[in-house]
């Protein structure tokens, strides 16, 4: 029996694929404003990258239901794309500071909530692809609802356990929060106002 390559090609590589495009974007833009002799700006793009990534939760809010505008599947995407965006502009604004410990940690607090986010995304959909596949098969096959719920009964519970990944990446993304946070009250205390 061949293995089975899509498991590679539909789930691994997307997955490595996003990551390496973060990084690839990161270096990328800093090139850029090495190139343009504009490097100071990666100073400021901290802010920008910050709102992105604050905008983003409005999935997370409207899931919650803590607010009621927007399509969740809309929210959704977005929220992938302001957090990737976001992302981009905290690693090359973080690039700039050397000698900031705090700052580096939040940002490996940050990269630890892409990746986070990124494997819940990648190994929920994995899953339910699956599960959507085995039922499928079965119900092709002639089983019954309760032969087909009997067979998949681990499957199905494997998958709700994955679907908890959030437990996982929220308080994750609270301490990239509270790290972050700690950063720019750092950053308003000690900066050279005059």
């Amino acid at each position: 029996m061949a293995p089975d390559r899509t498991l590679f090609r539909d789930e691994i590589l997307p997955f490595v694929g996003s990551l390496l495009a973060l990084l690839l974007a990161t270096l990328v833009l800093d090139a850029a404003l090495h190139f343009a002799d504009a490097v100071w700006i990666g100073r400021y793009l901290g802010i920008p990258g910050v709102m992105l990534i604050l905008a983003s939760s409005r999935y997370s809010l409207r899931k919650r239901k803590l607010i009621s505008s927007g399509q969740p599947a809309t929210l959704l995407r977005q929220h992938e794309h302001y957090a990737w965006a976001g992302s981009v502009l905290v690693l090359v604004h973080a690039g700039i500071h050397f000698n900031s410990w705090l700052a580096w940690i939040a940002t490996a607090a940050m990269l630890i909530n892409v990746v986070s986010g990124l494997t819940g995304k990648f190994l929920l959909a994995r899953s339910l692809k699956h599960l959507g596949r085995v039922r499928r098969g079965m119900l092709d096959e002639g089983a019954s609802e309760a032969d087909i719920a009997e067979a998949t009964h681990w499957d199905s519970l494997t998958v709700n356990a994955i679907k908890q990944w959030r437990v996982i990446h929220i308080p994750i993304t609270l301490g990239f929060a509270g790290l972050a946070l700690a950063h720019i009250i750092a950053v308003f205390l000690f900066w050279n106002w005059s």
